[in-house]
């Protein structure tokens, strides 16, 4: 997809850049403590306690030569978990996949149709324990130009790009809350245009920022 450019172009916000910080301060820490019970600490015992299911998720950075973005997917509504939310390419690691940045890759090309030869590992988030019972490892990535999208139909109804700078803003990310399961959860939200990131995808995105740009 083509992004206007905008008065959201910050020079910093080059791909350069963010392969600099993540190579200086994403070093992922084996036993972090991050999560949606970051906003949610009277549920914290409720997050942790199940066993959690080991999953990964590419942070897709595209090498746009004005305006790097972030490569996003919408889920679609048959999927058992975060159905219809706004979604990094991942899921859960396989016993076959060497290690999390494998999942995530193959992940990502299952769901969006972009290949390992797209792809460029650049660094690890710490892990994101999410309410659903899931073990987060995000992995950042800069995706170079050229790639054709065939999403997965089965799994992504739509593919799309916010601007990095706009993402890394603290401006843009606001908090909301609903009911969930008879209980009020709160979360991180960052709407863009007619999307609606929130949930565990804007909670990832928020620790990409305070790991990378504060």
């Amino acid at each position: 997809m083509t992004v206007s450019k905008t008065s959201l172009i910050d020079n910093r916000y080059t791909v350069a850049d963010f392969r600099a910080r993540a190579a200086e301060r994403a070093r992922p820490i084996q036993h972090g403590d991050f999560g949606d019970h970051h906003l949610n600490p009277d549920a914290k015992e409720l997050f942790l306690s199940g066993k959690m299911r080991d999953a990964a998720v590419l942070i897709p950075v595209v090498d746009r030569p004005d305006m790097p973005t972030v490569l996003l997917t919408q889920r679609t509504m048959k999927l058992r978990t975060h159905s219809g939310q706004i979604a990094f390419p991942g899921g859960r690691i396989d016993p076959e996949d060497h290690d999390a940045e494998t999942a995530a890759m193959r992940e990502c090309e299952e769901e969006t149709g972009i290949g390992p030869e797209h792809v460029e590992i650049v660094g690890r988030l710490p892990e994101y324990m999410a309410g659903s019972g899931f073990r987060i490892a995000p992995i950042l990535s800069v995706l170079e130009p050229g790639f054709t999208l065939k999403p997965n139909p089965h799994e992504v109804d739509a593919v799309f790009e916010v601007p990095l700078a706009f993402l890394m803003d603290e401006a843009n990310h606001a908090q909301g809350s609903r009911i969930v399961g008879g209980h009020m959860r709160h979360y991180f939200e960052m709407p863009y245009e007619d999307w609606h990131i929130w949930g565990v995808t804007a909670g990832i995105i928020r620790v990409m920022y305070e790991r990378l740009y504060t």
